[in-house]
């Protein structure tokens, strides 16, 4: 189970990538794919924050409790 805080927000590279080589990433799939699932609909849109997006820890909670299938 992957233990994430209650309340608060991820940028991108928080989702994507991990400091430890030894750990998966939250989301394993590429900056490329997770980009254009976003503008497709297939993953949750960001919420621009100035010039960074940025994503509630709610939606990626189930985000990644559905699957990676993103019901809006």
């Amino acid at each position: 189970m992957i233990n994430l805080p209650e309340t608060g927000f991820f940028r991108e590279k928080h989702l994507l990538e991990s400091e430890d080589e030894n750990i998966p990433p939250l989301i394993p799939i590429s900056k490329s794919t997770w980009r254009r699932g976003c503008k497709t609909g297939r993953f949750p849109p960001p919420i621009k924050n100035g010039r960074i997006n940025i994503w509630p820890v709610e939606t990626i909670r189930a985000l990644i409790a559905n699957g990676l299938v993103w019901e809006k």
